[in-house]
């Protein structure tokens, strides 16, 4: 083995997707990413970014076991593999079983198989990557990083659901997700802003696919949007996000639905596909807005005056609101929501520089509010593979 294994790669198993980092020691930037795309699929790729220079494979019709050791083999050809002390695996529900991030074996990914029934799009793929890193990384530590254990200090008054009991002490709360995320970009706010690290207030969006907001009380999570499941809060990509459960159920009626049926119906064709009737990419929306489309100018005007509601609200779970940040890579990137969004906020006293707010994409961070603004606004590039690599770290050189 190599004398260097400073190296942490990181593992986020989507259900038809593959995506990872490699970073070297406590740098930020990657040595070697990409992702693994439609996989299952005949049009199925792997794709490697190395500094500027990236890298396309055909996997034919590739499964996620083909993509990881074809990524094992260009790492292995890069003489990169040996460097590896650590492999960090993004889990999107831990629940209140995981709290923190964890090592893995197979009891404690047997656990976190048996919750997939709350979570089953996310967790049973999540668990398929990391049974494959294993068996091919066999010789390092593997740590799981839960989306959900930044929020398990949300009190129960918020995270609670007006429900009997017998359902809540099974578990059925509000949990909250991209909580990887949400953690980076509050810490980085702090440093942006110069704010007080034991006394501030944060409300963060994070937009994208799939997009939460989240109230941050010096550091730790007090209210977040997204519920038992990645399914309740904001409009996103496909997913309908708020839905009184009274027009679930007339549809069901209406339409003859199964269960099966309206799980597909509201987390992969309602949003911003079902609201515009053309696209959940939000950058093919505001172009079809700007040339009149009306199912697009009504997806974005339905987003934003969510965004903006949740973003009201979860200032109400805070003593005091310091500012607004805008993360993600709808939140990172689109100008024209966040400047829609800060329009509906200005009760909460936020003005925008019209052009500083132009200026954010592309990875770029900054304040976009006015300088008289009471209460600043600004955008920030989220890193979670990064943040995942700082919790998967610390196992380098641990013997299991």
């Amino acid at each position: 083995m190599a004398k260097d294994q400073s190296h942490v790669l990181i593992i986020n198993c989507g259900s038809s997707s593959l995506k990872f980092s490699l970073f070297s020691g406590e740098g930020r930037t990657a040595v070697v990413s990409g992702l693994a795309e439609n996989l299952g699929q005949p049009e199925s790729r792997l794709i490697l970014k190395e500094n500027d220079a990236k890298v396309t494979i055909a996997l034919d019709g590739g499964s996620h076991d083909a993509a990881l050791r074809r990524l094992m083999d260009s790492l292995k050809e890069r003489d990169l593999l040996d460097a590896i002390g650590a492999v960090g695996h993004r889990i999107v529900y831990g629940g209140e079983r995981f709290t923190k991030a964890i090592r893995l074996d197979a009891a404690v990914l047997d656990e976190i198989d048996a919750l997939s029934y709350l979570a089953p799009l996310h967790n049973p793929a999540n668990v398929l990557g990391v049974r494959i890193a294993m068996e091919v990384l066999g010789w390092v530590p593997h740590v799981a990083v839960f989306d959900t254990s930044f929020h398990m200090t949300i009190p129960q008054s918020a995270h609670a659901y007006a429900i009997p009991q017998t359902y809540r002490y099974a578990g059925v709360r509000r949990y909250g997700f991209h909580g990887t995320s949400h953690g980076f970009v509050a810490k980085e706010a702090v440093e942006l802003l110069g704010l007080d690290p034991s006394d501030h207030g944060l409300v963060i969006a994070h937009l994208g696919n799939g997009s939460s907001a989240t109230a941050v009380l010096n550091g730790e999570s007090v209210d977040t949007s997204m519920g038992l499941t990645p399914l309740e809060g904001l409009v996103m990509g496909t997913r309908s996000g708020d839905i009184d459960p009274g027009a679930i159920f007339h549809i069901a009626r209406q339409d003859k639905l199964s269960i099966d049926e309206l799980d597909t119906l509201l987390n992969r064709k309602s949003g911003l596909l079902g609201l515009s009737g053309l696209s959940n990419d939000c950058r093919a929306l505001e172009s079809a807005a700007a040339e009149g489309h009306e199912g697009a100018v009504l997806a974005l005007d339905a987003m934003v005056h969510r965004l903006a509601r949740y973003i009201g609200g979860l200032a109400t779970s805070l003593p005091r609101l310091d500012a607004v940040v805008f993360t993600g890579g709808i939140g990172e990137n689109s100008a024209f929501v966040r400047r829609k969004t800060i329009a509906r906020l200005k009760v909460l006293g936020i003005s925008l520089d019209e052009e500083a707010n132009g200026q954010m994409f592309g990875g770029r961070c900054g304040v976009i509010s006015a300088s008289g603004s009471r209460t600043a606004a600004a955008v920030i590039a989220t890193n979670e593979e990064w943040a995942i690599a700082n919790e998967a770290r610390p196992y380098i050189g641990k013997a299991s």
